[in-house]
């Protein structure tokens, strides 16, 4: 690397230091570039972090743990005199992510990336300034991968400088618990959110434009969630849309508009999160060959922008909006620019939403699969009939199987303990072109969850053990062809 008293020069520069920008920068070390690294916070690791995934399930964590002190005495454990230490709870939360940024930072170092607390903006396709705190005032790079990650959308009336209303960011930042709390949003981050608060003590009132909760997801598993959210002091309201906010004595009333009649419902903070938008519009982009499509960047399956000197990756490249995409597409970008024959050729990406109970997700659903034409079969198994689930005292929910007719596994779909982890089984599985036959002859460990995962696999075969299927004739093929 050379510097000049204000101007860099490097091989690859990276914009953002999220899951997709950081993981781009060392990937790009490790293949021998001088990279450098340019974020505007000085705690590396972007939004999911330090205002996003990891404090969200850091949170929802503390909460299932206080929620399950209520549970305990139907296992003949009797616990008295608790309470919330909000405070300790936020310390808590905060030694995680700076032990992960502290991590991230450590590993910068020993790959030798330079790493710039600033604001990148492109002044051409191989020059950019840097503003904020940084000494530095320009960089010329050989390559450029922008991951600046996306921004949470605004809507009329509940604009986020409102001291009333919340962003994700705020609500992860809260300093007490609020009595009662308006949702604006039944999405992944809404829901998560209002499971979080109602086990906290909060009364939360969700508020969903659509006909159901998370619809983006196989109706079947969120039911599940849906009615384990009115059990932790939640009340939602589907197909109602969030009118106007007035502020009364230092409280939010909420307008919302339902079949027609205005609702009005009273709060201590309003959290809005109906979506996200791409972080794109301050870059400068206009000063290079890129070209954006509603504000998220174009890119081929090696992240390669219009632009030849410049890569994208991550929220700023569109749907859907996961750490764990943008981490992959990483990896290929820095691949890619080391002339290596990397690209995103992934069949599938896995969906998980931390609710109570959690919903994971991953290929197509049986209303995608009938829309493409493709003949198929399902199977699912309930965790009520798992001994792993019984013992956790955790049985709502099932896991559910897609396949074609003969066997192929398109997706794979459940809500209950442990789908966070279980779902990689069922994405690898995909990958690698599986049949409900190969799962269902892998030997899986007992007692587990992911016996779940055989169990629903023997369904679509029509031999699962522990729930009953009828019985074939003596001479009749199963979906396997075997008699």
């Amino acid at each position: 690397m050379v510097v000049g008293a204000l101007t860099v020069d490097t091989d690859v520069v990276v914009i953002g230091a999220g899951p997709g920008g950081y993981v781009a920068a060392i990937r790009a070390a490790q293949l021998g570039f001088d990279v450098t690294l340019i974020d505007q916070d000085k705690r590396l690791g972007g939004i999911c972090l330090n205002h996003g995934c990891i404090p969200t399930k850091a949170l929802i964590h503390a909460s299932n743990f206080f929620s399950t002190l209520k549970e305990l005495d139907a296992m003949g454990i009797h616990v008295k005199d608790y309470a919330i230490d909000h405070a300790g709870m936020k310390a808590w939360k905060d030694s995680i992510l700076q032990r992960l940024g502290d991590g991230i930072s450590s590993l910068c170092q020993k790959h030798g990336i330079e790493v710039i607390n600033g604001i990148a903006g492109f002044t051409s396709s191989t020059m950019m300034h840097i503003g904020g705190q940084s000494d530095v005032t320009a960089v010329n790079f050989k390559h450029a991968i922008i991951a600046t990650g996306s921004l949470p959308v605004e809507i009329p009336g509940f604009p986020f400088s409102h001291p009333l209303v919340m962003s994700s960011r705020d609500a992860l930042a809260l300093t007490e618990v609020p009595q009662k709390l308006v949702i604006i949003g039944g999405g992944y981050i809404g829901t998560e959110m209002g499971t979080v608060y109602g086990k906290l003590g909060s009364e939360v009132h969700i508020v969903e434009m659509a006909e159901r909760l998370i619809p983006t997801l196989d109706p079947e598993i969120v039911q599940v969630v849906a009615r384990r959210l009115a059990k932790f002091n939640v009340t939602t309201h589907l197909k109602s849309a969030a009118k106007g906010l007035e502020e009364k004595g230092g409280r939010a009333v909420v307008t919302i508009l339902q079949d027609g009649k205005e609702q009005k419902i009273d709060a201590d903070k309003v959290l809005v999160v109906v979506g996200r938008r791409p972080n794109t519009a301050s870059l400068g982009l206009e000063k290079t060959k890129v070209t954006l499509d509603k504000g998220f960047i174009r890119v081929d399956n090696q992240m390669r922008t219009t632009d030849p000197h410049i890569f994208a990756i991550g929220d700023c490249v569109g749907q859907p909006m996961l750490a764990h995409k943008a981490s992959r597409e990483g990896k290929i970008a820095a691949e890619v620019i080391a002339g290596r024959p990397s690209a995103f050729d992934n069949k599938v990406i896995p969906f998980v939403v931390f609710n109570d109970p959690e919903i994971a997700s991953v290929g197509m659903t049986e209303a995608e699969a009938k829309q493409k034409g493709i003949a198929i079969k399902t199977g699912r198994f309930p965790f009520s009939a798992l001994g792993r689930a019984m013992t956790l005292n955790q049985t709502d929910g099932f896991v559910k199987f897609v396949t074609d007719e003969k066997g192929l596994v398109l997706g794979v779909h459940g809500v209950g303990p442990g789908m966070s982890d279980i779902i990689s089984e069922a994405a690898l599985a995909i990958e690698l072109g599986a049949t409900a036959e190969d799962i269902a002859l892998t030997i899986h460990p007992h007692p587990t969850l992911s016996e779940s995962l055989m169990e629903a696999a023997e369904a679509v075969l029509g031999e699962s053990i522990h729930i009953y299927q009828p019985k074939k004739d003596a001479g009749q093929a199963d979906s396997a062809g075997r008699k």
